[in-house]
Order: C-alpha cells, then sequence, then structure tokens
C-alpha cells in the first residue's frame, strides 16, 4: 500500500521577508513587482528607500509562499540586471519595523486617554485637531496592529502604513539583547 503512495517533500509555507539592494535607477520596482505577479505572488508589503549609498535602493518586501518557490523567485530576482543582492532574511535574526499615521476621532474629553495609550505604545500625536488626533506609531507589524484594534471603538477617520523595512541583526547587535523581530 505504501508504494501506491510515493513519499512527497513536505514544503513549509509562510511568509518570507526579501531584501534585495537594487540599482537606483527608474523602472527597477516595476521589473520587479511584474515578475512576482507573473509568478502568482502578492505582495504583502513593500518599502523602498535610498540606502547610505545614493546610488543603490533597498527594496524590503514580504510574500507569503512555500521555501522552494520562494528560492525560485530569489534565483530570478538574482538574475535582473538591475539588482545587486538578494535576501530572503526570514530565516536570519533580524529587526523589522513598520510606521503608521492614524487620524482618529477624539473629543476633548477623551484626549486624555488616547493620548495615554499612545504612551504605552510609545508613539506620537502629530497634529491635534479640534476633534481628532493624528498619531504615528513605529515598530513590529503586531505592535502596529494591536493599536489599530485599540483605536477601532474610537473611531478611525484614517489610516496610512509604511511598507515593513528590515535589516539582519549585526554580531554585536545579538550580544547586546536589542529588541528583535518578535514582539
Amino acid at each position: 500500500m505504501d508504494d501506491l503512495f510515493p513519499e512527497q517533500t513536505v514544503r513549509k509555507t509562510g511568509r518570507h521577508v526579501i531584501s534585495a539592494l537594487v540599482q537606483n535607477q527608474p523602472g527597477v520596482l516595476a521589473h520587479i513587482a511584474g515578475m512576482l505577479a507573473s509568478r502568482g505572488f502578492n505582495i504583502d508589503s513593500l518599502a523602498v528607500g535610498e540606502t547610505e549609498n545614493p546610488e543603490l535602493s533597498r527594496m524590503t518586501f514580504v510574500v507569503f509562499g512555500d521555501d522552494r518557490t520562494l528560492d525560485q523567485v530569489r534565483k530570478q530576482l538574482e538574475k535582473i540586471v538591475t539588482v545587486v543582492r538578494v535576501q530572503d532574511i526570514s530565516s536570519e535574526d533580524y529587526v523589522e519595523r513598520d510606521l503608521m499615521l492614524i487620524r482618529v476621532t477624539c473629543p476633548p474629553e477623551r484626549r486624555s486617554e488616547i493620548c495615554e495609550l499612545v504612551g504605552i505604545f510609545r508613539g506620537k500625536v502629530v497634529d491635534v485637531g479640534r476633534t481628532d488626533l493624528m498619531i504615528e506609531i513605529s515598530g513590529t507589524e503586531k505592535k502596529v496592529e494591536a493599536f489599530i484594534e485599540l483605536m477601532r471603538p474610537y473611531g478611525i477617520k484614517e489610516l496610512v502604513r509604511s511598507g515593513r523595512i528590515a535589516l539582519v541583526r549585526s554580531s554585536s547587535q545579538r550580544s547586546s539583547g536589542s529588541e528583535s523581530h518578535t514582539p
């Protein structure tokens, strides 16, 4: 009976944080996004910005898929001329952050209540209106999402989030016990 069901390779599907160092040129983002889309990947999060070298940009994107398929995507990315280096940093010890601006309904009598929650989340009030507050929160995806859930009862008027940014820790940072990608 076992011969009827040959052993299959188990593929682990999950969240992958990919960091690509690319030449800072027009069209690179479109080329990479098109390549991922053509292979059926939905980009869950994307952030692109200049690095310490103005000729290079770092693209950090989050995609879901199994390890074998993601390895194929990495190999395809490495074939693109404007891509300097690709790394799936999900298996590394890394730090990741999201940035969010959120405008919530905030009548004056509830202002101190909301400001206390902002403080607990180490956020900042960046704009005050007569009936609303704009708040900046940065941190892990889970932290940002937890803050969103706390603000829902107050009334979220607007919300915008950056894509995830991430860097692999250096060995000296690992020994310092600083904050990791897990909450």
